[in-house]
């Protein structure tokens, strides 16, 4: 009876916006920290953009949360919809992170791993913007958002083997001569896998919201 009153009554729409208008600071974020990967003057300048983007991304879950309190009928699950702001916000906090590492350490040069690293967290971070529109249609666009979930487990699996190989090679690069070396690398690679891993769990939750709901 409930689920019948539900599917009659209006939805609030605004949520979709919010997913979609968080996606895309995933993705100039993203494109930042590629720019930040590439070393030089710019480190600062593209560490203050991923920043910028943080803040907007961080207004846009209160606003979320606070519509999830005040909206009678939402799209989904109030927990899916704050599970899903939280993915994303967590995603682009690591993004953050990862600046602000670079900055505390004063890095200026960074490993070939881990700008293919980057490449694949620009990927996952489109990816994403490509698919948060489709939870409006759900239904219809069920198989597709199984695609992206199935993609970014696969980019993820890339990235974990571009980690460890990178890591490695850090290792016997810096062993013997200069071991802090290794240390700054070592936690530069693992705030970037962290971003990479934070995407696939804004996939996982968009696949069991569809499984949840379709």
């Amino acid at each position: 009876m409930l689920s019948w009153f539900q599917a009659l009554m209006p939805r609030e729409e605004r949520f979709f916006d919010l997913f979609e208008r968080h996606a895309e600071t995933l993705v100039a974020g993203s494109h930042a920290l590629r720019e930040l990967l590439n070393g030089g003057d710019r480190v600062l300048v593209c560490s203050q953009e991923i920043r910028r983007q943080e803040h907007e991304a961080d207004a846009i879950v209160r606003e979320a949360h606070l519509a999830v309190r005040r909206t009678f009928i939402t799209p989904f699950d109030r927990s899916d919809i704050r599970d899903l702001v939280t993915a994303m916000d967590d995603a682009i906090d690591q993004m953050h992170q990862t600046a602000k590492a670079t900055l505390l350490y004063e890095t200026r040069d960074f490993e070939p791993a881990m700008r293919r690293m980057g490449d694949i967290i620009v990927q996952s971070a489109e990816l994403t913007r490509s698919a948060i529109p489709l939870l409006r249609l759900m239904r219809q666009n069920a198989g597709r958002l199984n695609a992206f979930s199935e993609e970014i487990t696969r980019i993820e699996d890339e990235a974990d083997a571009i980690h460890d190989q990178g890591l490695k090679e850090l290792f016997l690069a810096h062993r013997h001569k200069d071991p802090m070396a290794f240390i700054v690398g070592a936690e530069i690679y693992g705030h970037l896998e962290r971003v990479v891993d934070g995407f696939e769990d804004v996939a996982d939750r968009v696949a069991g919201i569809v499984i949840e709901h379709t």
